[in-house]
């Protein structure tokens, strides 16, 4: 009767620590899982203000505005735009062909 006495408590006592353990491990898993649902909720946010970012720097007015201001472009004038037509095209190319 002893022996099966010391043999439950044994059996008890590993129990009790295998319950201790998977306790311990799950909550060092939840807060790991609250960390991720953190971060992830972080990099959300994030994503959101780029995509936002891109959408203001995608605008053409805004594109404009930059070129002139920082790179000091201007729109061509009248004098230095040459207009282009299929017929013109056709007419040189016909000249070269006679040459």
């Amino acid at each position: 009767m002893i022996r099966v006495n010391i043999v439950l408590a044994i059996v008890l006592v590993a129990c009790a620590l295998g319950l201790v353990s998977s306790q311990q491990r799950a909550r060092r898993l939840f807060i790991d899982l609250e960390r991720a649902q953190a971060r992830a909720q972080q990099l959300e946010v994030r994503w959101d203000q780029l995509q936002l970012e891109q959408t203001g720097l995608a605008k053409s007015s805004l594109v404009d505005a930059k070129a002139r201001r920082e790179l000091g472009m201007q729109p061509p004038s009248a004098e230095r735009t040459l207009h282009l037509s299929i017929d013109v095209i056709a007419q040189a190319r016909t000249r070269e062909a006679r040459r």
